[in-house]
């Protein structure tokens, strides 16, 4: 990965061509990003990596919790990363954990075997685990190529101390990128605070209006915190606004 470097997280075709026209280096393709993403329709990723001139990591999550997976999850998991490096994916994002909080090696060995060649990053399943460090030095032993976290923190604006300190102890040897509440707004501060050039954002900018006339108030298909009628949609200005603050930083 070049530096300074800037990764959008899309759950759609209009994200995913939104943060290309925006600037992006590398978009994170993903589901459900309400709920911190799951893995994608492999239809999704056929048009988006049709139509989208960047590189495409894809997210390898089969449900919404925690990073224990049963033997049948893990299955899946290793069949969804051989699919998608047939269609043509530059990358995955992964992570698995054991039941004491550290990286589950055995698992992560057999999901990066299946990755054959494509990059990986270790997703903020980090940040759930017990010793950062401890895990860090595990995520370079298995040969991950980026590391996703806030710090271990709700943001990466409150995780900023630890970012830092896991960007010195990485040093060069896997990729630090920050992610969680990244904006134009703070990306120089973060940079300035911890040393990372490498954020991850999804670059929205508040809710579009559902096109909806007709609305079946007091009904949720979901979480009921989230309106049926609003869209989750990355923003061209704001992806813009951050790639080029991004790629003034020094190389």
């Amino acid at each position: 990965m070049k530096l300074p470097f800037l990764e959008a997280c899309v759950d759609s075709y209009a994200s995913a061509m939104a943060a290309a026209r925006g600037g992006a280096d590398r978009i994170e393709l993903c589901a459900n990003l309400a709920i911190g993403g799951t893995t994608p329709s492999r239809a999704l990723f056929r048009q988006v990596r049709r139509d989208c001139g960047v590189r495409i990591n894809v997210l390898i999550r089969p449900r919404f919790g925690d990073f224990l997976y049963s033997g049948e999850e893990l299955e899946e998991m290793e069949e969804e990363i051989r699919a998608f490096g047939e269609l043509g994916a530059d990358g995955v994002v992964l992570g698995i954990l054991t039941r004491t909080g550290e990286l589950d090696r055995e698992r992560m060995v057999r999901l990066i075997r299946q990755a054959d060649g494509m990059d990986v990053t270790l997703h903020r399943a980090f940040d759930m685990t017990r010793d950062p460090f401890a895990a860090l030095e595990e995520a370079v032993a298995l040969g991950c190529e980026t590391i996703l976290t806030s710090g271990q923190a709700q943001s990466a604006e409150a995780g900023e101390v630890l970012l830092g300190e896991l960007h010195r102890a990485a040093a060069g040897r896997v990729v630090l990128m920050a992610g969680a509440g990244v904006k134009k707004e703070n990306i120089l501060r973060l940079h300035s605070a911890t040393g990372i050039g490498a954020f991850h954002t999804s670059a929205r900018r508040g809710t579009l209006d559902s096109g909806m006339v007709y609305r079946k108030e007091g009904v949720s298909m979901g979480l009921p915190s989230l309106s049926e009628y609003e869209v989750w949609r990355t923003s061209e200005e704001e992806v813009r606004a951050c790639a080029e603050l991004v790629h003034s930083l020094k190389r």
